[in-house]
């Protein structure tokens, strides 16, 4: 399996998610079954069925993040020697030329992404055309609605 890149911060993230559902959400939906199994005839119990439908969600999410943590390659922006340049794992201050806004992006692993954080996937198309780059550079990016010019105005690695 491929190793999947991620930030320290994105690992902790992982392993609070894993250690939850196997010490809060596990016990909950066998206790659950347990309780719809007691109600009798479980082929028509749709108490029963929902648990076991949640069951396998979450044996599914735990052996999904499990798999992902045992192939983590775990990147330390702090240790990384970007030389100025972007790198994974770098914050980056954007102008977007078009509508003169700044934004802050971290450029993350794909299962630590969330724009509404400020962290953009690795293999997004903007992550892809910023890598490498330094501060003060132009940059176009293909985005679905046409090209897109950032200017990078800052980097930092934390």
């Amino acid at each position: 399996m491929n190793k999947v890149p991620l930030t320290v911060a994105g690992v902790e993230k992982l392993r609070k998610e894993l250690h939850r559902l196997k010490t809060v959400e596990r016990p909950r939906i066998i206790q659950a079954i347990a309780e719809a199994r007691a109600h009798g005839d479980l082929s028509e119990n749709a108490e029963y069925h929902a648990a076991k439908e949640q069951q396998s969600f979450t044996e599914g999410r735990i052996a999904d993040l499990e798999a992902k943590l045992s192939n983590a390659q775990i990147i330390d922006p702090l240790t990384v020697n970007a030389n100025g340049k972007v790198v994974f794992g770098a914050t980056l201050d954007l102008l977007d030329e078009d509508s003169q806004q700044e934004v802050t992006y971290q450029i993350v692993g794909d299962e630590e992404a969330d724009i509404s954080e400020g962290k953009i996937s690795i293999s997004s198309p903007i992550a892809r055309a910023l890598i490498g780059k330094e501060t003060g550079e132009l940059v176009e990016v293909r985005v679905p609605d046409g090209v897109r010019q950032y200017e990078i105005l800052g980097i930092r690695y934390v």
